[in-house]
């Protein structure tokens, strides 16, 4: 009999200790949860660096054999108020073995937001083509930016620079002069898997002026992948006789963005 009080006791005080216990361990829980999802948020925040990589070619063969490839790759960095950017494209195409076509971009740009609209900008701008009049150019620029419209599925960009810029002709010669930039930056997100883009760039300056628009479709195929579809018109006012003013560009690619 006393033994059977002593256990019941013993069961007792075990007892109220898992209880104890049970309590300290869920208010630990509770405790943590908001930690844990807190940590789990800032595994999900969004990344400062962002990008994408394309690439299209088509092949044909038979009475003819033609190559062409597109290629270019953009790479972001948006850390607090900067935003810095890398892009380079590379279009090369033969025909019967014969280059017909290559041509080279790349350019850097950097960007400090003062207010929530407004930023001040630095560019560097390199192009090379090799059958064009104007075989190659570097630009610097620096200037203000205005963010026109920035709503969920519009935005809208407007830049104005002033920089200097070398050229190097076909004919051997070059010319190095004062330009002024301006530029608009259009997006437009259609629906959660399509979107259209279009850019309009001038340069100008006392030998050349030089406008670029770029047109651009995306839809989108599967996780990160892309089909983008562009076109691409070049102008120069200036160019060496025999050459033309106007250079247009069609291309089909894959898109793989991250």
């Amino acid at each position: 009999m006393h033994s059977d009080v002593i256990l019941r006791g013993r069961l007792n005080n075990w007892s109220q200790e898992m209880n104890s216990r049970s309590v300290l361990i869920l208010g630990l829980l509770a405790f943590a949860a908001p930690l844990f999802a807190q940590e789990e948020e800032a595994a999900e925040a969004e990344s400062p660096w962002s990008g994408n990589v394309k690439l299209g070619y088509i092949a044909t063969s038979g009475n003819t054999e033609n190559k062409s490839l597109n290629s270019s790759f953009e790479i972001n960095y948006k850390p607090g108020d900067w935003e810095h950017q890398l892009r380079g494209a590379a279009i090369y195409s033969t025909d019967n073995n014969v280059t017909t076509a290559e041509a080279y971009d790349a350019n850097w740009k950097s960007a400090r937001n003062f207010t929530e609209h407004d930023y001040m900008f630095g560019r560097l701008d390199w192009r090379k083509d090799r059958f064009a009049s104007i075989v190659e150019q570097f630009s610097q620029s620096v200037g203000y930016g205005r963010r026109l419209i920035d709503k969920e599925n519009h935005q809208l960009n407007g830049e104005l620079g002033i920089g200097a810029r070398q050229s190097d002709l076909a004919d051997l010669t070059d010319e190095s002069d004062t330009i002024y930039t301006g530029r608009l930056t259009y997006a437009w997100q259609i629906s959660e898997n399509a979107s259209f883009g279009q850019s309009l760039l001038v340069e100008a300056g006392s030998s050349n002026t030089f406008t670029e628009s770029v047109t651009e479709l995306r839809a989108q195929l599967v996780g990160s992948l892309a089909m983008v579809a562009s076109y691409t018109i070049r102008h120069n006012s200036d160019v060496l006789p025999g050459t033309e003013n106007r250079d247009t560009r069609t291309a089909i690619s894959l898109e793989y963005g991250f």
